[in-house]
């Protein structure tokens, strides 16, 4: 087996960058999406890349893997088959790269029917009775919903412990065989198929107590929850000045995980992007001067990023406009963090900016002190090593001493060094 980079814990300043290893129109890519990925592992890891997020690996209801069914069953997968997925991994890992994968338990969809015309029971995807499961393994409010139509998926076990999916049944989570076999299928993930870690789907659907359990039963080296919750918004329909409730949502679930794992700062992604489209770059500074954002407080725990294969991709529920993700970049690769994501469209720009963060040495401990947050300009320093400008504003006057020096800029962005 192919060594594996060792993952920091949280409260170390490891520096992880991770890329998302594909969009949702991946899963319809002729001759399989694991046979294309594989040709860009070199150009990947020459960029400073140390995880690959990769999609739902399961037979699925949905093409892109997010209904899923048969869950040990990876050779029905519309990416391609397991054997193919164990060798992109073990060459992600020869390259000193770990393979995050996308897990999705909060929902699954049946095999069949019962007697009574329900679609509640379900199959694992093996000769034995692993994850066979029934109505008992289903919360016993669970409404399913395909456009005006609901139906009762007539689960029997406990109630919801978090938010509703209407799209496929909600799965019991208090159900200790439930807890037992999908503990034992993500670690069959890890052992078997070679995934190091996990990002959480839905991980509002379940309380967090589940996935304490679920981090605790499999140990990854690391792992990323989606909370992804609206931002406040005002009477002009623009996001509140003040997003702390949001960012602490955020951080109160990371604490409830148990501090192991991290959250997509969904806060700092919001915030950022009304900045930008809205010309008011003070929103990055918050009323105690700092990150208004999940950075803000608790960067150790903090996943920042300007879009994924949810808001934008196609589907677009929340693009990052098109115009202006550079300057989005410039901002969540200079400030502090514990990881990033992002789609890998701007190789070269976002490669110098990588390698700008890990020369100086910018950690999740690093200090920002902002020097302007004007409509049209935004300016922080970061450990007094680095300074990073957006906006549109091209003079920033002398807010850079002389003794910092460009190190790389583009349209409405720079970063300066300290010589």
């Amino acid at each position: 087996m192919s060594p594996l980079l060792h993952h920091h814990p949280p409260n170390n300043d490891s520096f992880t960058n991770i890329v998302s290893g594909f969009n949702w129109e991946s899963s319809k890519k002729k001759g399989g999406w694991y046979n294309f990925l594989i040709k860009s592992i070199p150009e990947i890891a020459a960029s400073g890349i140390t995880h690959v997020w990769l999609p739902p690996p399961s037979h699925s209801a949905s093409s892109e893997g997010y209904l899923p069914g048969r869950l040990y069953d990876l050779d029905a997968s519309q990416y391609g088959t397991q054997d193919e997925l164990k060798t992109l991994i073990k060459e992600f890992h020869s390259n000193g790269i770990q393979c995050v994968a996308d897990i999705v338990i909060n929902h699954r969809t049946a095999e069949r029917q019962d007697s009574d015309g329900r679609w509640n029971i379900f199959e694992g995807g093996t000769p034995d009775d692993r994850l066979d499961w029934d109505h008992s393994c289903i919360c016993i409010d669970d409404i399913t919903k395909s456009g005006d139509t609901t139906t009762n998926s007539g689960g029997t076990g406990n109630p919801d412990t978090g938010a509703d999916f209407n799209g496929a049944p909600d799965i019991d989570h208090l159900n200790t065989r439930v807890q037992r076999e999908l503990s034992d299928w993500m670690n069959w993930l890890m052992t078997e198929i070679g995934f190091d870690g996990w990002r959480f789907d839905f991980a509002r659907g379940y309380s967090p107590d589940i996935t304490k359990l679920y981090m605790g039963n499999t140990r990854p080296d690391f792992a990323v929850g989606e909370i992804w919750n609206p931002l406040s918004y005002g009477s002009d329909g623009k996001p509140n000045y003040d997003q702390d409730g949001h960012r602490r949502e955020l951080m109160e679930w990371v604490k409830a995980v148990g501090g192991s794992a991290t959250a997509f700062d969904f806060t700092t992604k919001g915030i950022l992007q009304a900045a930008l489209v809205e010309g008011e770059l003070w929103r990055l500074n918050d009323s105690n001067g700092g990150p208004p954002g999940m950075i803000g407080l608790m960067p150790e725990n903090a996943v920042t990023f300007v879009d994924n294969h949810d808001t934008g991709s196609t589907e677009k529920r929340w693009p990052f406009p098109s115009d202006k993700v550079m300057q989005g970049y410039v901002y969540i690769l200079t400030h502090p963090f514990y990881d990033h994501f992002f789609d890998w469209d701007l190789k070269e720009e976002i490669s110098n900016l990588t390698m700008i963060r890990i020369r100086n040495g910018i950690k999740a401990s690093s200090t920002v002190r902002i020097l302007a947050s004007d409509p049209d300009l935004y300016v922080a320093a970061i450990d007094d090593k680095i300074i990073a400008k957006i906006g549109t504003r091209y003079d920033v006057g002398n807010v850079v001493p002389t003794t910092f020096k460009i190190a790389t800029s583009g349209n409405n962005y720079a970063v300066w060094e300290k010589q």
